[in-house]
């Protein structure tokens, strides 16, 4: 039994998130359905990280088991042969048997793009977040700062776990103004459902004035969702990567 690591980026715009729906179309099923084809096997893939419908991703990991001997070097781009034109590989490598893209991952990287004008944009709509109000970078970063570390992020949950505490280590969240734009790093061991995204919509909200920057130590103790501010938008979120005992693989959208 072989077990193969692919990289691979996506539009998440008309997929319903990464997660294998039989009646729906996702990046999982997409993927499992070109592999099985090329492989002449049932396939399953086991990804880094969940999307939700309309989230991007420049570099998801996803591993697989199989036990046919389709070759390494041809299977880049035939998968792109078969693929839908918003999914493609980008890498593949043959990896120990133990390896699992979910499991032997030690952090996930994200990336949060805002585009700060007044205007509202046609061509990258489905791209970026468009938040016409100004955004203080500097406001986000001090705030951004003082939930770095393990805390217990439910006030920023949209969905609780079934099983399993809210406890997460956050090593990095961070933005950074490139004219219009502005690029959010977000890095840790795991992520519950939505977090960055409520993360960055509560922090957006403090630097644009409309929300005390203090109140953030007071929503992280209530441990309640209605305490934290709006879920920013899936469009501008993308899964930029992971890093594993033997690299890190990451690739920013712009």
């Amino acid at each position: 039994m072989r077990t193969i690591r692919l990289v691979v980026e996506y539009d998440g715009t008309e997929f319903h998130g990464l997660q294998y729906q039989p009646e729906l179309r996702t990046v999982a099923g997409e993927l499992q359905r070109a592999l099985t084809l090329l492989m002449r096997e049932p396939i399953v893939v086991a990804a880094a990280g969940r999307t939700d419908a309309g989230v991007h991703a420049t570099a998801q990991v996803v591993s697989l088991h199989t036990a046919g001997g389709f070759p390494l070097r041809r299977l880049v781009p035939a998968l792109n042969a078969v693929l839908p034109h918003d999914l493609c590989t980008r890498e593949a490598e043959e990896m120990p048997p133990a390896f699992s893209a979910r499991f032997s991952a030690r952090e996930r990287h994200y990336r949060y793009v805002i585009l700060n004008r007044p205007e509202r944009p046609a061509l990258l709509r489905s791209r970026v977040h468009h938040a016409w109000h100004p955004i203080d970078v500097e406001v986000f970063n001090g705030v951004a700062r003082s939930v770095l570390g393990e805390r217990d992020f439910r006030a920023f949950c949209g969905v609780l776990p079934e099983q399993g505490a809210t406890v997460r280590t956050l090593r990095e969240l961070r933005a950074e103004r490139r004219g219009e734009t502005i690029v959010i790093a977000v890095r840790g061991d795991g992520f519950l459902h939505r977090m960055v995204r409520i993360l960055i919509g509560t922090l957006v909200e403090m630097a644009q004035g409309r929300r005390d920057p203090a109140e953030m130590a007071a929503i992280l103790a209530s441990r309640d969702r209605r305490r934290a501010g709006y879920t920013a938008p899936a469009a501008g979120l993308y899964f930029a990567g992971a890093t594993y005992e033997d690299r890190t693989i990451l690739v920013e959208p712009i």
